[in-house]
């Protein structure tokens, strides 16, 4: 079996076979301490596993923590039968609080296949905290473990830093040799654990695959706060302040302005740069002509948001965001306006996909506010950003780390990962431009400062692809199918660094733009390249080349 990505080829051999026996496996026989297998059993292909595993779950780093709950490190490890001797940390995103099934694979970066079942043996957890454990909409539900400061820094950073060298230890263990290569995969929160890694264990991965990294996600969560408080006022309603319509009008305007700056017009805006130049806001609002625009409030409020919170003083307190066509996308509608199946029966809001953390994990202290929607959408509304702002930042003698000492990768706000990079380790970021969650500026403005830090040379050990369309990790109007994980295998493995990559338009994505049928390719480029079409069949990635100017 071989995986080929734009010519380069990279062998996938199974090297061993299970040392021990799956069934009755053991901590002891794994040579572990501190950690309880609570089951261990094989796996036939199928359903749960697309290759013949071990599958051992075991928990570890067991307490109680300062408010009364118990907490846990909990985690599964799949360990293929056909093991290619490396090993891969899923990084799992939003708040954590579940074990979800150790393969690797990410809906956009990892291709169509998992790591997995390429042979990897891959370990999940749940990052320290069960989120059910809280109820599902009680004290603000999956965040309320943002009371216990331990659970936090678990949260943060030691659960990888406690798991990871156990997980190694039993993959060596079980195959009876040593781990070739290791990588640690993630998106979102799961991009942030990996940029965290990457700063605290510069030596523990030889490849990170990071996705729509949430590195600032305190921040990103005063985003939360300013959005909801620019559209709320708009009709009183999250879900009416901008139509559906709305948003069709808004990506139609931006691709009217921006489809042709890369040489083709097929729905995408694959030079952001230069659209944020050509796109005028202003021509979305009404005249005499009759055709679609937005009324002069709803165009305050979407030009306020684009443009993020800021202190009393003016001073940025997150970044901007770009404009993009994927604007018009079911993600970007679900986190910044409302969820089209609430699965909580009242009206449909989703201002409470930020709110519990912000109020209970991203502040200090942190707020008592019950998990109903109503209840978080007047946290969002009342938060004074002027005033509370700076709470992200705050410590106590019960918080001895604030949010952002906690959440943040160390030096994250001047970059040089001179310790990652004298190892010799690779990281590969792609972030989607039409993002709502985090802002693919802030992933960006990191890269450059890195780039700085690093004299022209972060390429050498690190590239960044930003995903035109793409919303918050896969989906929205863009070909967001591609293997990003296969050119970091091929980088780590042979040296051979990435350069464009073939990403598809995928079959399944029901909200492909008109211009880029099922099927299409195109190519994804390192910044700050574009892709711009040479001409040729518009459907091929062959007839676009990947440029600065």
């Amino acid at each position: 079996m071989k995986r080929i990505i734009l010519g380069l080829t990279t062998a996938l051999v199974p090297v061993s076979a299970m040392a021990m026996d799956c069934g009755g496996l053991t901590a002891e026989a794994l040579g572990l301490q501190g950690v309880r297998v609570t089951a261990a059993e094989p796996v036939a292909p199928g359903e749960e596993s697309p290759v013949a595993i071990c599958r051992v779950r075991g928990t570890m780093a067991e307490r109680t923590g300062t408010d009364g709950h118990a907490y846990a490190l909990d985690f599964e490890l799949s360990l293929p039968e056909d093991w290619n001797g490396n090993y891969v940390h899923q990084f799992n995103g939003g708040n954590d609080g579940a074990v979800k099934p150790a393969t690797g694979a990410l809906k956009s970066g990892t291709g169509e296949t998992s790591p997995l079942a390429h042979g990897y043996a891959v370990v999940s957890s749940d990052a320290g905290h069960d989120g059910k454990a809280f109820g599902a909409f009680g004290l603000a539900g999956g965040a309320a473990f943002g009371f216990d400061f331990e659970a936090r820094q678990m949260y943060g950073y030691k659960a990888v830093a406690l798991l990871d060298p156990v997980a190694r230890k039993a993959v060596e263990a079980f195959y009876g040799r040593g781990i070739d290569h290791a990588y640690g995969i993630g998106c979102s929160n799961g991009g942030r654990h990996a940029m965290v890694a990457a700063a605290r264990m510069p030596g523990a991965f030889d490849g990170l695959l990071i996705g729509a990294p949430g590195f600032n996600l305190p921040k990103a969560a005063l985003q939360h706060a300013w959005d909801v408080q620019q559209f709320m006022p708009v009709s009183g309603s999250l879900a009416t302040a901008l139509t559906v319509e709305d948003q069709a009008t808004i990506g139609a305007a931006v691709r009217r302005a921006c489809d042709g700056l890369d040489g083709l017009e097929d729905g995408l805006v694959s030079d952001t740069a230069a659209c944020q130049a050509a796109f005028d806001p202003g021509t979305l609002a009404c005249g005499d002509d009759g055709t679609a625009c937005l009324a002069p409030e709803k165009l305050a409020a979407l030009k306020a948001v684009h443009d993020g919170p800021r202190a009393a003083d003016g001073t940025p307190l997150y970044a901007q965001w770009s404009w993009d066509a994927g604007i018009e996308a079911k993600d970007w509608r679900m986190w910044k306006l409302e969820s089209p199946i609430p699965p909580w029966g009242h009206r449909p809001i989703i201002a409470t996909m930020g709110a519990a953390s912000l109020a209970q994990v991203f502040t200090v202290p942190p707020a008592e506010v019950e998990g109903t929607p109503e209840a978080l959408e007047s946290f969002l509304m009342s938060f004074d950003l002027a005033g509370e702002a700076d709470r992200i930042f705050a410590t106590s003698d019960a918080f001895p780390e604030s949010p952002m000492q906690v959440m943040t990768p160390p030096g994250s706000d001047d970059p040089e990962l001179a310790a990652f990079r004298d190892a010799g380790a690779k990281m590969i970021l792609f972030h989607g431009v039409s993002d709502p969650v985090f802002s693919v500026n802030d992933t960006a403005d990191w890269y450059v400062k890195l780039d700085a830090n690093n004299g022209g040379r972060a390429a050498e050990f690190a590239r960044f692809y930003p995903v035109p369309g793409m919303n918050h990790c896969d989906g929205g109007p863009a070909a967001e199918g591609f293997d990003l994980f296969a050119a970091l295998e091929t980088w780590v493995e042979e040296g051979s660094a990435p350069e464009a990559v073939e990403a598809v338009a995928r079959e399944a994505n029901d909200e492909l733009p008109e211009g880029l049928a099922p099927g299409a390719t195109r190519l994804l480029c390192p910044a700050p390249q574009v892709a711009r079409y040479q001409g040729g069949a518009a459907d091929r990635a062959g007839s676009f080349a990947c440029t600065e100017e």
